[in-house]
């Protein structure tokens, strides 16, 4: 089912053309409103005039989170605080939280889009939604649940927490999907288990998972613990919340980007020139609708490619690639870059492992160590000694084949590390730089 055929349907050109003049109303609106953007394109001799064609992006300067930090909190709005009717923040890594504000007409595009995210991805105004992401100043929560009401589904607002309590619900209630990041999702499939619960008393159908990269590994793990279809939805703070862009349930063969309300760039991670289409790099983001909060050329550090084939689900838009990655992600282990995701893949192909694991990082003198910490199967811990072994050394050896680095592996009782209810927590760096 699509749910807004004029527009993710439209012919190329006729895409462009919207994306063209939808770029231009937004140059202009935010170098008259705001003196930050204005003071940027200045100094980078662009003025909104010269954006004549889609490749005259690139003259314009990125945006990073770094800028929105420098304009705390609202020195970046277009809109007058009597127009914000609601603000959200990601917490970040530095204490300082990034802000963002939308206008009556955002939340309406918002949610919008969601419900064109939630159609693509299989859900339907009949189904029940189980809606596990975080309330509050997280955008997932309540972009989610605007998202499912205005696709005429029932919402379970029950956020994050009380894993069983949720299991209840969800049996009790016939809740058909389910919303929350993939960590999560595995931990509910884990206190299953352990309560006995039976997939066939419950309803659930499809998954929608987002807010933490995840490998295509742990996603036949989630289909055939929960025996659902599991589907990557892909969006950020900084440019919207979810809703971004989301795979079709048709072919789960990367995401569709909501292309005429944002315009997307991939660019060399190193020298930030733009790259040719299918290339893989830095994921770049341009809002071409927001009113409160548009972002011009945001610099995501996510890493993926567009891809351009025909999708059998009829949809025109570029597709994203599942973005395994974050450039502040990256782990560099002796000259060798490794993303969590990479360990992940190669430790959910091992038999007896189970999906969770912690990272840990150190320097003994001048010599990286990494250290994987992973748990094994009930069956296998209490097996012999030998196979243990075996185990270990066979992680350690697809590690070393496949990502280019040793490691230690460490095998650890079931239910041993500590599991998430949001975003996983997998890397500890204890590195001195």
């Amino acid at each position: 089912m699509i749910f807004d055929e004029e527009f993710e349907t439209m012919p190329r050109l006729a895409l462009e053309s919207l994306q063209l003049h939808r770029l231009q109303k937004q140059i202009a609106n935010v170098y008259l409103k705001v003196p930050y953007y204005a003071a940027k394109m200045d100094a980078a001799g662009v003025h909104p005039s010269d954006i004549k064609t889609l490749g005259d992006v690139n003259r314009l300067p990125f945006t990073t989170k770094e800028d929105l930090r420098k304009n705390y909190p609202f020195g970046l709005f277009t809109v007058p605080m009597e127009e914000v009717v609601r603000i959200h923040a990601s917490s970040g890594t530095t204490g300082q939280p990034t802000v963002v504000g939308y206008t009556k007409a955002d939340i309406k595009m918002w949610a919008g889009l969601m419900a064109r995210s939630l159609s693509a991805a299989g859900a339907h105004p009949n189904d029940i939604v189980h809606n596990a992401y975080g309330y509050g100043l997280f955008t997932g929560g309540l972009g989610a649940h605007y998202g499912a009401e205005e696709l005429g589904a029932t919402v379970i607002p029950i956020s994050g927490g009380n894993t069983k309590k949720q299991i209840q619900i969800m049996r009790d209630f016939g809740s058909s999907v389910l919303l929350c990041t993939p960590s999560y999702a595995l931990n509910m499939a884990e206190v299953m288990e352990d309560q006995g619960v039976d997939l066939k008393e419950l309803k659930l159908r499809v998954g929608i998972f987002g807010a933490e990269p995840w490998s295509e590994a742990m996603r036949i793990e989630i289909e055939k613990k929960l025996g659902i279809k599991a589907i990557d939805i892909y969006g950020l703070s900084e440019v919207m919340g979810p809703g971004v862009a989301i795979e079709c349930a048709e072919e789960q063969k990367g995401l569709h980007i909501m292309e005429d309300h944002f315009l997307a760039e991939i660019v060399d991670p190193d020298s930030f020139e733009p790259l040719p289409l299918g290339e893989k790099g830095e994921l770049v983001f341009t809002t071409l609708t927001k009113e409160a909060f548009p972002v011009i050329r945001y610099r995501t550090k996510d890493f993926s490619r567009l891809i351009t084939d025909e999708c059998s689900c009829g949809r025109s838009f570029y597709r994203m690639e599942k973005v395994t990655g974050r450039s502040d992600d990256m782990m560099i282990i002796r000259g060798v870059n490794v993303f969590p995701s990479q360990i992940e893949e190669v430790l959910i192909g091992i038999d007896g492992v189970e999906p969770h694991y912690m990272i840990i990082v150190d320097r003994k003198g001048t010599l990286d160590t990494l250290e994987v910490q992973v748990e094994v199967s009930d069956n296998l811990f209490s097996d012999e000694i030998k196979n243990l072994e075996a185990t270990t050394m066979l992680i350690q050896k697809e590690i070393k084949e496949r990502l280019g680095v040793s490691c230690k592996a460490s095998l650890v009782e079931p239910r041993t590390i500590q599991r998430s209810e949001g975003k996983a927590q997998r890397v500890i760096d204890k590195r001195k730089f």
